[in-house]
């Protein structure tokens, strides 16, 4: 349960951040969002961390190397999300990467890459991301729709 509370948490938590990077660019450009976003969430985990592990969260024995170029994700992500949010709006956008997300999640589980434990993919797997993209396209399409009959109208 616990689990799951947290992982809605951090749904919502992305879905505002991603609103708040998209503001902040529309004023400052992506690369100042992004140095702002990484910058300041950088000087928050490494002051909690202090606090709640002291110099053991210093200690990364036993961690393969290239987990430590992460942070360059990072770079990419905010830089990407914010472009895409400023093209496409907050819910097309967010849908799109959220299922681009899971998409890879499922190929990453599936594959066992990157020292996760190997999932057994299933028809059932790929049929419940289809639906996702399906319900974004749903979502795309059907609002295009909305709109021209709106203009038509007008």
């Amino acid at each position: 349960m616990l689990g799951m509370a947290l992982a809605v948490l951090a749904g919502s938590l992305v879905s505002l951040q991603n609103i708040f990077n998209s503001k902040v660019n529309e004023r400052v450009g992506s690369w100042t969002t992004t140095t702002l976003v990484l910058g300041m969430g950088f000087l928050a985990s490494l002051t909690m961390g202090m606090l709640f592990e002291g110099k053991q969260m210093f200690s990364a024995a036993h961690m393969q190397p290239w987990f430590w170029f992460s942070g360059l994700l990072g770079v990419g992500v905010v830089t990407c999300v914010v472009k895409a949010i400023r093209s496409l709006g907050p819910t097309y956008g967010v849908s799109i990467v959220l299922t681009s997300q899971l998409g890879f999640a499922l190929l990453l589980d599936s594959l066992g890459w990157f020292g996760l434990d190997k999932v057994p993919f299933s028809f059932r797997h790929l049929l419940g991301v289809c639906v996702i993209v399906g319900g974004i396209l749903l979502f795309k399409l059907g609002g295009a729709q909305e709109r021209k009959s709106v203009h038509e109208k007008g």
